[in-house]
């Protein structure tokens, strides 16, 4: 038999011509939808960060985050036990919810609501994150057999607060806090906000404030290969809380990539926390 012809062979071809056009059309739409995704897909989770720890899961902003993240590299500076950073935290989160509080009750003022008049220093310093903490953790390290007490009884020696009970009923907080930004459990710390293409990197600003906080015995690798840097850690676990030190620090300093010891956090895809890399170093963690 001959090729189908006539009227009903050219509805069959034509049929056939607009099923492949739409076909075409609906792969186009669908390759197209998920470039756009990928493109908008940033912007859609807001800004935050999560720690997931098997004490279980935490929402905090980036302030929040960020001051986590300094605390515990204080303690880490002055050498603590990680029971003291539980200390610090769940004093943080009942004085000002991990916030850099301008001010406060009569005259206190920063993270842990410190009084200039009862000679916690000027408020300037007391703004400042990491002296405030370390002032915290030089009164607190002053309580006999602090390590021992009760939370709420260690805390309250400190702050003189009106009611030093309501420290207690963040103590569950401070644990899942510190198991994460003390390093004990890796990869534990996610951050995430909208790109901002304007942001200029400020890598040597991050290391001198990363060193402030955790003190010299960060070692900032030289020669650093061009567009990064990198800090030398003692151990793994330090290592791990200065990287969450600095995706929690990321949008502060311009930073879009840290790596270390086999993950890989990216500023653009930072909701989806650490990704799989095997060539980031378990010796540095690695800044861009």
């Amino acid at each position: 038999m001959g090729a189908t012809t006539g009227p009903d062979g050219a509805s069959v071809r034509a049929r056939r011509r607009w099923a492949v056009v739409a076909l075409v059309v609906v792969l186009g739409l669908g390759v197209g939808g998920y470039v756009l995704y990928e493109q908008v897909r940033p912007y859609l989770h807001g800004t935050g960060c999560e720690v997931t720890t098997s004490e279980g899961k935490k929402p905090l902003d980036l302030e929040q985050g960020a001051n986590s993240a300094t605390i515990a590299g204080v303690a880490f500076r002055k050498q603590l036990p990680e029971r003291a950073v539980v200390i610090a935290y769940a004093t943080a989160i009942q004085e000002s919810h991990l916030h850099n509080l301008e001010g406060g009750d009569r005259d206190s003022v920063g993270m842990f609501q410190q009084r200039p008049s009862q000679g916690w220093g000027t408020p300037e310093k007391l703004r400042d994150p990491v002296t405030s903490t370390s002032k915290f953790f030089d009164a607190l390290v002053k309580v006999k057999g602090y390590l021992d007490r009760d939370l709420h009884d260690a805390a309250q020696r400190v702050q003189r607060s009106a009611d030093g009970d309501a420290y207690a009923r963040h103590e569950p907080d401070g644990r899942l806090l510190a198991r994460a930004f003390t390093g004990r459990e890796p990869a534990t710390v996610r951050c995430w906000y909208p790109p901002d293409d304007d942001a200029a990197p400020r890598r040597a600003e991050a290391v001198r404030e990363l060193r402030r906080a955790f003190g010299s015995r960060l070692q900032v690798v030289v020669p650093a290969p061009a567009g990064q840097d990198a800090v030398r850690v003692t151990s793994r676990r330090s290592g791990w809380a200065v990287a969450h030190w600095a995706v929690t620090h990321a949008r502060a300093f311009g930073l879009t990539d840290v790596r270390h010891d086999g993950r890989r956090w990216t500023a653009r895809n930072g909701h989806d926390g650490w990704q799989r890399d095997e060539d980031a170093p378990g010796d540095r963690v690695v800044l861009r």
